[in-house]
């Protein structure tokens, strides 16, 4: 399986400014981040707040450029800013707010937004609102004002608008942390089918555990650096690593880890309730 993103030696900063607009000092986002992502895969990003993650991904579709370093999306040179609107076309972006990413005031103008942006024919962008609002099951709310949709809904009606573009990769920076719990099983049902049926890569940013554990491959960011990375039974195995840099564990792994703790011989790697039932009725 080919990589569809390549990125070695990653180094980003932000700078602060005094008050005359002077440049006052940089600090560190990405410290030599090094992440290969396989075509088709579907891979979730971990870390607390300020450890690089999401300024990892807006690497990914040009938001921001590396400082230095290499980054290749399908063998494009995302560094290059004259790449950036191919680099869009292969990568596309939902963000946490659903509201700040719905420009229409009607659902199928709104998905309509990014195809129209990057030159579809009118006859082409009509075909692909009506596939994509259907991928996203919300077909039947294209005339609908997106104002009386619930968050999960319009979540997924920004999803639509990125599907759209027929993206190989979509980016989902922390798109279910801002949704009550139906939502966020909506637009997780919506990521799986992207990936499963339609082949397309999925990177996914967020703070439950219970959504990276469906992910293909885990990577734990920690000051901007690649910490862990490996399947989701390996990554969370390693309970006492991701306590310390203020990660939680699936319900199911820390229990696990408590009774082995008092002397018992369980798995390690359990990360569902099923799996614990197995493991204490066996």
């Amino acid at each position: 399986m080919e990589h569809i993103i390549e990125a070695k030696d990653i180094v980003f900063e932000y700078y602060n400014y005094d008050e005359n607009g002077e440049q006052k000092e940089a600090i560190t986002a990405l410290n030599h981040t090094s992440v290969s992502i396989k075509q088709g895969e579907f891979l979730v990003i971990l870390g607390h707040n300020g450890s690089g993650k999401s300024t990892f991904a807006k690497q990914l579709n040009g938001i921001l450029t590396p400082k230095s370093g290499t980054l290749f999306v399908k063998g494009i040179d995302a560094t290059d800013p004259q790449n950036i609107w191919e680099i869009r076309k292969e990568v596309g972006m939902v963000f946490q707010n659903p509201d700040n990413q719905i420009v229409a005031t009607v659902v199928e103008e709104d998905v309509a937004f990014g195809p129209e942006n990057i030159g579809i024919p009118p006859k082409e962008i009509r075909k692909r609102v009506d596939e994509a609002l259907e991928t996203v099951n919300m077909l039947d709310y294209k005339r609908v004002s997106p104002n009386q949709l619930s968050g999960g809904q319009k979540q997924r009606i920004a999803i639509a608008g990125v599907i759209a573009m027929k993206p190989e990769c979509i980016v989902f920076d922390e798109s279910t942390a801002m949704l009550d719990p139906i939502g966020r099983r909506q637009v997780m049902a919506t990521m799986k089918k992207l990936n499963k049926e339609y082949g397309i890569t999925i990177v996914h940013i967020t703070h439950y555990m219970e959504e990276a554990i469906l992910a293909d491959r885990i990577v734990v960011m920690e000051k901007g650096e690649v910490l862990l990375e490996g399947t989701p039974k390996n990554v969370f195995k390693e309970v006492e690593t991701l306590k310390r840099i203020g990660l939680d564990v699936p319900a199911a792994t820390y229990l696990m880890y408590l009774l082995n703790k008092e002397g018992f011989q369980f798995k390690s790697d359990v990360l569902t309730a099923e799996e614990v039932a197995q493991e204490l009725w066996q």
